[in-house]
């Protein structure tokens, strides 16, 4: 599995975080945690997830409340607003009109990860001798 470019997963947890709940009727930090991370972003760190939780609860976009635990303390829940579910479609189709032009400048191997070089061009430390 790739490894997720750490700049990259900061930059579209929020987008994340709401499609999540969207599909959830509501979900805890630990929990999202998890599915972060199965659906491939990698184990995304607890400092970095809650200030992004906590900036979509200011802006509207999801909302807290407090439940029951398992066997333990109670337990944070978020759950996405109508301002959030507008904001998620909002965001997605923006997202995939940047992912397409991103693609079209990579090439039309690169969601493979099968890109060649092209010709002539070196790459890394080992992209070829001298000729």
């Amino acid at each position: 599995m790739v490894v997720a470019n750490a700049a990259w997963v900061r930059a579209v947890l929020p987008l994340c975080l709401l499609g999540v709940l969207e599909s959830e009727e509501r979900s805890y930090g630990y929990a999202l945690l998890n599915r972060l991370d199965a659906a491939g972003l990698g184990k995304v760190k607890a400092a970095t997830l809650y200030p992004a939780l906590a900036r979509l609860e200011e802006e509207g976009a999801v909302e807290v409340e407090w439940g029951a635990g398992e066997g333990g303390p109670g337990r944070k829940y978020y759950r996405i607003t109508a301002h959030g579910r507008a904001r998620l479609g909002e965001e997605a189709a923006a997202w995939g009109e940047f992912t397409s032009a991103v693609g079209a400048l990579l090439g039309p191997d690169a969601d493979t990860g099968t890109a060649e070089p092209k010709a002539g061009k070196r790459t890394g430390r080992h992209g070829g001798g001298k000729a």
